[in-house]
């Protein structure tokens, strides 16, 4: 016995993508009357309802995790680097010793300034007791006192100095980078390592202009994210917008900080998805914009499934009202809720006409 094999095909026209379908015979002609012709079964049309707005609006954003703050370390004195014990990556803890210089300079130049100073204060000792006896001027004792002080003042200078040769960590940090080489002969002010303060780590991501305007104040936004190793969404809290556009486009940056959060994937650098909820307007009903229909009249109207004698489903033009407060996502009104709304293709199909749901494609074995 020969089987012959009859695949519902499926017509579609809506946006680029179709979700009425007809399964006919190959002979099947085109029927303009509502109701199917024979040997030709009604169109399949995929139905969605039409659901209350939600009252929380949400957008997401790409953004990169950053530090609380970035330093670069360097010495205030130059010398020779005889100590750089810092490996990248590491997180280290405040006070931790992470670069020497030779101190052997700078020890010497503390005995000569002790040397200095001490000589100083015998010469004022010994002229304050010739003031005393008359033997020389008032004004010589504060010129030998004067250098007394300045001696002293050139000692503290050289413990300074001398305490400035240790690159200490000033706070729990993340060592970013080596910006210099051990064994070499650094300046001043030159940068050794870079690290980041990650005490607080923080989130920065570009905001459009237009919905900085439309948001108002950032701090009624709820921003969450989402971390490969967390079970659950993370809240996050604003902390600051740069008030200055970035000079390719019209976005600010905006930081936001997350709680206290142990996670391996908070990294400076890393990519994350940040989700904002704005509160909504929640009158009307949403439908995708597949299910809208223009008319002639530059009115809107969707295709709504009803049910007539004997478990028919027919279709219906109704007129309806269309807003949008993103450009993306549309609010509906003069639709009932739970209305069945044909998804996408309603402009194949006319009032009346007979119609069946989709429930995706058939293979019929004759």
């Amino acid at each position: 016995m020969m089987k012959q094999w009859a695949i519902t095909l499926a017509l579609s026209a809506v946006f680029g993508a179709g979700a009425v379908v007809w399964a006919s015979t190959p002979d099947a002609g085109m029927e303009t009357s509502a109701q199917p012709a024979i040997g030709q079964t009604a169109p399949a049309v995929r139905v969605v309802k039409a659901q209350p707005a939600q009252a929380m609006q949400t957008r997401r954003f790409f953004g990169q995790v950053r530090a609380r703050e970035s330093a670069d370390l360097s010495f205030e004195v130059g010398g020779t680097l005889n100590l750089l014990d810092a490996i990248e990556g590491d997180r280290i803890m405040r006070g931790k010793l992470l670069a020497r210089l030779d101190p052997a300079p700078f020890e010497r130049a503390v005995e000569r300034a002790t040397a200095t100073l001490d000589q100083a204060r015998r010469e004022h000792d010994r002229a304050q007791t010739l003031v005393d006896s008359a033997t020389i001027s008032q004004a010589r004792l504060e010129d030998v006192r004067t250098a007394r002080d300045l001696s002293d003042i050139a000692l503290r200078d050289a413990q300074d100095a001398l305490e400035d040769t240790k690159l200490v960590a000033p706070f729990d940090a993340l060592v970013a980078d080596r910006l210099t080489a051990n064994f070499t002969l650094v300046e001043p002010g030159q940068p050794i390592l870079r690290l980041h303060d990650m005490s607080e780590v923080r989130i920065e991501f570009d905001l459009p202009e237009r919905l900085l305007a439309k948001v108002g104040n950032p701090e009624d936004v709820r921003f969450t994210t989402t971390l490969p190793d967390q079970d659950r969404p993370i809240a996050l809290r604003f902390v600051e917008f740069r008030a200055e556009t970035g000079s390719i486009g019209q976005s600010y940056v905006v930081t936001l900080a997350f709680p206290d959060v142990q996670s391996e994937f908070l990294v400076p650098g890393a990519s994350v998805t940040v989700t904002a909820a704005t509160p909504s307007d929640t009158s009307g009903m949403t439908l995708p914009a597949s299910a809208l229909l223009s008319d002639a009249d530059r009115g809107t109207a969707v295709m709504i499934l009803e049910e007539v004698e004997n478990g028919r489903l027919t279709v219906r033009r109704q007129p309806v009202e269309v807003r949008s407060e993103t450009g993306t996502g549309f609010r509906v009104s003069g639709l009932a809720e739970g209305a069945e709304v044909v998804a996408a293709g309603g402009h194949l199909l006319r009032t009346g006409q007979t119609v069946r749901r989709y429930t995706g494609l058939v293979v019929e074995e004759r």
